[in-house]
């Protein structure tokens, strides 16, 4: 029987699954011992790989594989792979609600209510903008991408606009984007900015420093992806300074958010505890596809995900 690691929560009928053919895990101790590694958010680093001499392939339940060292496991010929379709919904979903909440200052005007601060109905200070005919830079061009842009070209009729260095113009069209060159660029033409990225070197600290003297006036920016590729510090006196209307994130450098972070502290500012995943069935469907993964590279067949080094 196999031996594979599992520490972190994943949907109890994937657990199932992974326990008629694997022993679980849920610790390092003998990591040599460990045929598989299924993980959520933990690290898998070059000297773990280095101990684990038995094993043969790490799950990714999600799609960002930055806390893996993968350069170490391609040299120790360890299958990566993550289940980048399975979520694309939730986290699109999650996307909307965001920039609905934040054109539509429902989080202001929630606190507002429950403090018994209005004397009148439809207050001034509560007065949103529509997203319909609006345009949408999305960087990224991606599962989660391409579902949100739909949702919002389909429902509220924005133009999408489309920045990702790995897709061609011809393939932006067809997933219904208009290419554009360069973030500079997708900033400059657009009301609504998505990140919708992986965290790599390439893409660490994308939005920062002069990057935020080219938003449109009134714009606000979204990122449900992952932490450092909006730098914090530079994202806060943007919001503070209004060169950026509004911000929303959902993921942070450190997680989950507390408020020691200043950006917490402002009104224009929408903080969410990396939850695009979190929905009954993103969770059941993402558990059970990264335990047939990997039980498929144990069982001598090939991932429909692998993830490589690049």
């Amino acid at each position: 029987m196999y031996s594979v690691y599992l520490n972190e929560y994943i949907d109890p009928k994937a657990v199932e699954l992974l326990k008629a053919q694997a022993r679980i895990v849920n610790n390092f101790d003998h990591i040599e011992e460990l045929d598989a590694i299924v993980l959520r958010n933990i690290p898998v680093t070059a000297e773990m790989m280095e101990r684990a001499t038995r094993l043969r392939v790490i799950g990714k339940h999600g799609v960002g594989v930055n806390t893996i060292d993968l350069k170490a496991a391609d040299r120790h010929g360890i299958t990566v792979l993550n289940t980048p379709t399975t979520n694309a919904d939730s986290v699109a979903e999650l996307v909307v609600a965001l920039i609905l909440s934040l054109e539509r200052k429902l989080y202001e005007a929630n606190q507002g209510c429950r403090q018994n601060a209005y004397q009148k109905i439809a207050p001034d200070a509560l007065v949103g903008t529509e997203i319909s005919g609006k345009v949408l830079g999305q960087v990224g061009m991606g599962n989660i991408a391409c579902r949100a842009a739909r949702i919002l070209r389909n429902g509220f009729g924005v133009t999408a606009l489309g920045y990702d260095p790995f897709v061609s113009a011809e393939e932006a069209e067809k997933r219904g984007f208009k290419k554009v060159e360069t973030v500079q660029e997708i900033i400059e033409q657009s009301d609504i900015i998505n990140i919708s990225v992986p965290l790599t070197e390439g893409t660490r600290d994308l939005i920062s420093g002069e990057m935020f003297r080219h938003f449109r006036k009134g714009a606000i920016l979204i990122n449900a992806s992952r932490g450092g590729i909006v730098n914090e510090d530079d994202l806060y006196e943007a919001l503070v300074s209004g060169k950026l209307k509004g911000a929303a994130c959902d993921a942070f450098l450190n997680e989950p958010p507390t408020s020691e972070n200043k950006l917490l502290s402002l009104s224009n500012f929408s903080a969410t505890p990396h939850i695009g995943g979190s929905t009954d069935e993103s969770l059941e469907r993402t558990g059970i596809e990264v335990v047939e993964q990997v039980l498929r590279v144990l069982n001598g067949e090939l991932p429909a995900h692998p993830v490589h080094s690049r």
